[in-house]
């Protein structure tokens, strides 16, 4: 995979914005970068962290309740911690600040639960082509993937946008070959190739517990190609 940029991105969806904006900016201090309209409703909010992006992405309506993710938390990198530092948002999604190279996260880490850990061995290393550290550990530039732990990730259809951490996103040269190699090597199809204006080329697609991961090529990233 020819990556567009070094670092994973990560979404979540909320109805409640001004809480969640507190917290991601006040009490976690990530930078903000800029608010656009996805569609249907949908403001997201991007916010800068260790070049990654945070995307909240608060919806005007409510959200369905449909079962969580697979995505259980996420670890943040900062520099002057001497500890990890637990917290948890308005709606509950866990986040961990720890010192830089804590447990070796340089930038972020994304923690899954999966009901089939060699399922999921199969599919980051050789469907999305990311590095495998160690056991359960996967590398894409400087994010991690982390299996966390194993248990019960119920399946989710359509809708599959609800509350808390939805997606992730990996920045790409090219959305198409990628998209298409990815399914070629035994990746599950999670929503085809669009196109966004004059900003963004992106298409979906799942991992074994049917989480969605953002196969992105935004022209601000490929020198203005889509």
């Amino acid at each position: 995979m020819k990556l567009a940029k070094p670092h994973l991105d990560i979404a979540l969806f909320s109805n409640r914005r001004d809480e969640q904006l507190a917290f991601w900016q006040q009490t976690v201090g990530l930078p903000y970068d800029h608010m656009g309209k996805v569609g249907g409703g949908v403001q997201q909010h991007r916010h800068h962290m260790n070049g990654s992006i945070l995307k909240m992405n608060h919806a005007r309506d409510p959200l369905p309740a449909i079962a969580p993710s697979g995505i259980i938390g996420l670890v943040i990198a900062r520099e002057g911690l001497a500890a990890p530092v637990p917290l948890a948002d308005p709606d509950g999604n866990r986040v961990t600040l720890v010192p830089r190279g804590h447990d070796s996260v340089e930038g972020i880490a994304i923690l899954l639960r999966v009901n089939d850990r060699a399922a999921h061995d199969r599919f980051w290393t050789e469907a999305m082509q990311y590095e495998r550290m160690d056991e359960g550990r996967y590398r894409c530039g400087d994010s991690l993937i982390v299996i966390a732990e194993q248990g019960k990730v119920e399946p989710r259809g359509t809708p599959w946008r609800g509350p808390g951490y939805r997606y992730t996103t990996v920045q790409v040269f090219d959305c198409v070959a990628e998209y298409e190699g990815i399914l070629a090597r035994g990746g599950s199809p999670g929503g085809a190739v669009r196109v966004l204006g004059e900003t963004v080329r992106y298409a979906f697609v799942c991992d074994p517990d049917g989480n969605h991961i953002e196969i992105s090529q935004r022209a601000s990233l490929t020198g203005g190609r889509l």
